[in-house]
């Protein structure tokens, strides 16, 4: 069979860093202890753990919520992230994050290129500040950085899921890393960003990691346009995968908030018993307004309220109350229920309401941190009232930078490898059509897979 040029072009590609690598300088890894405090290390490096277990995590919580016939290709699209990130991440992406400042809007590049300068020393930047924790090699801060990089891409699959073509996600996810990310990252958390020189706080990624990736999945469904007809009224897979997905995310998420803090300190503990709260908060409060609604209560809907929770406190987890945490949950899981009722019931095809939950409750989750922060509009001041009004034009720059790149990004890709896969193969299945596998429950029609096969036979003769 002719080997599709794609496939060429990444593997030139991997092959080149491959090269580069042998080129790069290392720096020193030995730690000055008068510097680095064990105790930080120590924490940060079981944090970084919690937060790389979170996408397989996710593996599961998406996997178990599509078809039998989808639920391999829905785990890889997340799984595959942990590898391109990381190697993204070490060539240019830590550079382009966190780099010397450019505009306030991106990082240099050439900084932290091939991880060059990133050791155990403590980096200052140009402007005389410190680049991640006083008390952390920049090496650990770039790492624990880095699976926050990995899991935002991955959470836009559920959008998309059961339809889309794997070769063309993995090019989104290099463009939307690129062009999306990387920005966002800068402008949020870099020491001399434009967002944080407004004033606007995102403790652990409402804006950069589920208002990105929420909006990014709003793109997606739009562009590829609803599942055929068949394939959208298949159950879930698993259920039990949904809820053990939904418990790695709930434990990896203590080290994505308490970890945010860099430091074995109050503020860790203040976001860690914040961070339960909401989610427990969030978990009831999707189980009682659905039987209010006439529903029973579910494991789908545990699963689902609990995951809201965890969104709903990540932008201001080191910041609020727990009294105010468990209010902000309160009010982010019934509006993002609303979301999930409103897209059920319309048109737009987000397979697992990316949009409605992740993208919803990361918005709401930075405008409510805007209020409740000490320096926000709660402190009843003309200066908390401006540092809420930086808030909400982040979060409207935001949405509309990442749906227009997003939107522009699927649109190239497209245009060269269709994002969508053909009806025929969406019928019989992305683990069979995308990955020659099956899920062991997975049945596939004998029709279907008769089609499928005609239909390759014809794409090739041609």
């Amino acid at each position: 069979m002719k080997v599709k040029k794609r496939w060429v072009i990444l593997m030139i590609a991997m092959s080149l860093i491959a090269i580069c690598g042998l080129f790069s300088s290392e720096p020193s890894f030995e730690c000055d202890f008068s510097k680095i405090d064990g105790a930080d290390v120590a924490w940060l490096i079981t944090a970084t753990i919690f937060v790389l277990m979170m996408t397989p995590g996710l593996s599961f919580f998406y996997g178990g919520m599509v078809g039998a016939k989808n639920v391999i290709s829905t785990m890889l699209q997340s799984f595959i992230a942990m590898g391109l990130i990381s190697v993204l991440w070490v060539v240019f992406g830590f550079s382009l994050c966190f780099g010397d400042d450019i505009g306030g809007m991106i990082g240099n590049p050439f900084s932290f290129l091939m991880f060059q300068n990133v050791g155990a020393d403590v980096y200052v930047t140009p402007t005389g500040k410190i680049l991640g924790g006083a008390t952390i090699p920049l090496a650990l801060y770039a790492l624990f950085q880095m699976k926050f990089a990995i899991i935002t891409p991955s959470l836009i699959t559920g959008s998309f899921a059961e339809r889309v073509r794997f070769s063309a996600y993995m090019f989104f996810m290099i463009w939307f890393f690129v062009i999306i990310y990387c920005p966002l990252a800068h402008m949020t958390w870099h020491p001399d960003g434009l967002f944080l020189r407004w004033g606007v706080v995102d403790f652990a990624g409402g804006i950069v990691v589920h208002a990105s990736s929420g909006v990014a999945a709003l793109a997606g469904a739009i562009f590829l346009g609803r599942r055929a007809a068949d394939t959208r009224k298949e159950e879930p897979a698993n259920i039990p995968f949904v809820l053990l997905g939904a418990a790695m995310l709930w434990l990896g998420w203590f080290g994505f908030n308490a970890g945010s803090s860099l430091h074995a300190d109050g503020m860790a503990v203040k976001a860690f018993l914040n961070t339960n709260t909401a989610s427990a908060t969030a978990m009831m409060t999707w189980i009682f307004f659905d039987c209010l609604r006439g529903r029973k209560p579910s494991a789908m809907g545990a699963a689902v309220g609990c995951v809201v929770g965890l969104v709903a406190i990540t932008p201001s987890a080191g910041y609020v109350t727990v009294g105010q945490s468990i209010f902000i949950a309160f009010i982010i899981t019934i509006v993002c229920n609303i979301a999930v009722y409103w897209r059920s019931h319309s048109r737009l095809d987000d397979a697992l309401d990316v949009f409605p939950t992740h993208g919803t409750g990361g918005i709401v989750g930075t405008v409510m941190t805007g209020i409740f922060i000490q320096e926000g509009l709660i402190s009843g001041s003309w200066d908390g009232f401006v540092v809420f009004l930086f808030h909400l034009l982040a979060v409207l720059l935001v949405f509309t930078y990442t749906f227009a790149m997003s939107y522009l990004g699927y649109w190239l890709i497209d245009r060269v490898i269709p994002m969508r896969v053909s009806i025929a193969s969406e019928r019989v299945g992305l683990d069979y059509s995308q990955h020659d596998e099956h899920y062991g429950l997975a049945h596939i029609d004998e029709r279907e897979l008769a089609e499928y096969e005609e239909h390759i036979k014809e794409k090739y003769e041609k």
